[in-house]
């Protein structure tokens, strides 16, 4: 796939640049496969921020995507690739043979009228399901399964992939994209091949207004508000931070500090991310 690049018409299209959606073979979503999902702005049920910088955007609805992929020895035939808003990665539409309709992600090689089977009779091939103990070293993978029967949870994101690297007893050996290394048991599925639309990180929005229409809220500096408001606020003209260290707007320690609280998971980890 290409990118489009916008002629220099106005200082928001000087910079900007998207897709051309040549992989897109279907313009209109399945409507038995869209929910309705209501914009709450980062508000919780009491009507209270507790996620910032949400809110507006352009409104769309919510495909349902088979993250678990449960349809065992059914093979599928994949009816279209399509653009999905509310995710970076494409969706394929599958057929399956015993006429039920579901969403998948698109990995790279997958393309109209091709098919796909979950299970452990599947083959090797870019968007099939297996457990990681039948699929060799070394392939590459997506969409991976942490719990058993939960669905994938990893590496789901438009142009990631991990690599199965060993198997070591009931567990293998995985590397995500962030470079950390972690046990995940056998038993769990993991599906075939890169997550497509490898472009999606050289993209630029060119303008504020683009990120809007995403959903994204202005992002203010703390040295900009009053004391009130951010421990950085306050002072006559441009101050430094003035404490031991930079902080949250709730006083807590920020740029660094390790805030990550200690996981029952943690024994799984043979190497943090970022880390030789």
């Amino acid at each position: 796939m290409a990118l489009k690049i916008y002629r220099p018409t106005s200082p928001g299209q000087r910079a900007k640049s998207g897709y051309t959606f040549d992989e897109i073979t279907k313009n209109k979503p399945e409507k038995s496969l869209l929910i309705f999902k209501k914009n709450r702005a980062g508000r919780n049920n009491q009507g209270r921020i507790t996620v910032r910088h949400h809110g507006g955007g352009a409104k769309r609805l919510v495909r349902v995507i088979d993250f678990k992929r449960d349809k065992i020895g059914v093979p599928g035939k994949i009816a279209a690739i399509e653009y999905d808003p509310n995710r970076t990665a494409r969706i394929a539409l599958v057929f399956y043979a015993d006429g039920e309709k579901r969403y998948i992600l698109a990995p790279i090689g997958l393309s109209v009228k091709d098919t796909i089977m979950s299970g452990e009779q599947a083959e090797i091939r870019p968007g099939n399901t297996l457990p990681m103990r039948l699929i060799p070293t070394g392939t590459m993978i997506h969409n991976i399964e942490l719990t058993k029967g939960k669905g994938g949870k990893l590496v789901r994101s438009a142009g990631n992939t991990a690599q199965l690297l060993a198997k070591e007893g009931e567990y293998v050996h995985v590397r995500l994209p962030s470079g950390e290394m972690r046990l995940v048991h056998a038993e769990c599925t993991a599906t075939i091949g890169q997550v497509g639309n490898l472009e999606h990180a050289t993209i630029s929005l060119g303008k504020a207004g683009r990120k809007r229409n995403m959903g994204w809220r202005p992002a203010v500096r703390g040295s900009a508000m009053s004391p009130r408001d951010h421990p950085h606020g306050g002072g006559e003209g441009k101050t430094p931070i003035g404490m031991p260290g930079p902080k949250t707007p709730w006083g807590k320690p920020a740029l660094g500090h390790k805030t990550r609280a200690k996981k029952h998971s943690d024994r799984l980890i043979i190497r943090r991310r970022g880390k030789k």
